[in-house]
C-alpha cells in the first residue's frame, strides 16, 4: 500500500534534507498516486512567475502552460526558451569545456576526460546564469534535444485527466 507524504516531506525530498531512513522507506515504498501533484504545487510555490507548470524537466526547468494555452520551456528565472518542443539548448547561454585549462577548473589535473575525445557543454540560463544541464559528447557532436514529452498522453494514461 502506497504511503502518503505531506507537501513538507516532498520540499525536504527536492532540498535534499530528507533524512536517509525516511528518504529509503519512500523509495522502497510505492508511490502515492498525488506525489506528482504535490511536486509540482511545491515547485509552482518557489517560482516567481504565474504561468502554471505541466512538466518538471529538471531544478530550474519547466513545461508550463502560458494564460494563452500555448506550452513553452521556462526556466525558474522567467526565461521563456520557446515552444517545448524545440531544442530549448540552442537558446541558452553554453560554455564548452574542451582544453586541460577548463577541465582543471572543476577536475584535478589528469582526473578528466581527454579534450580530443570528449567536451563538457555547461548549458546556462540567459538571466541569471543558473547550471541547467550538462551534456559530455564528442567534439563536433549536435546539440541534441533530449526528451520530448508526449504530455496529451502523460496527463491522459498516467494521471488519468486531460492536460
Amino acid at each position: 500500500m502506497a504511503r502518503s507524504y505531506d507537501k513538507a516531506t516532498i520540499a525536504d525530498l527536492i532540498d535534499g534534507k530528507l533524512p536517509w531512513p525516511d528518504l529509503k522507506d519512500m523509495m522502497s515504498s510505492y508511490k502515492d498516486p498525488d506525489r506528482f501533484d504535490k511536486y509540482v504545487a511545491v515547485l509552482q510555490e518557489r517560482v516567481p512567475w504565474a504561468d502554471r507548470i505541466v512538466l518538471p524537466l529538471g531544478p530550474h526547468l519547466f513545461v508550463v502552460k502560458k494564460a494563452d494555452g500555448t506550452l513553452v520551456t521556462k526556466s525558474t528565472s522567467g526565461f521563456e526558451f520557446g515552444d517545448y518542443r524545440e531544442n530549448w539548448k540552442l537558446k541558452a547561454r553554453i560554455f564548452v569545456r574542451d582544453s586541460d585549462e577548463k577541465y582543471e577548473e572543476i577536475y584535478p589535473h589528469l582526473a578528466h576526460a581527454h579534450p580530443d575525445w570528449m567536451e563538457l557543454r555547461e548549458f546556462y540560463d540567459p538571466i541569471d546564469g543558473t547550471l541547467l544541464w550538462v551534456d559530455a559528447v564528442p567534439p563536433g557532436y549536435p546539440i541534441v534535444h533530449n526528451f520530448q514529452p508526449d504530455l496529451e498522453a502523460f496527463y491522459r494514461d498516467w494521471l488519468g485527466r486531460p492536460l
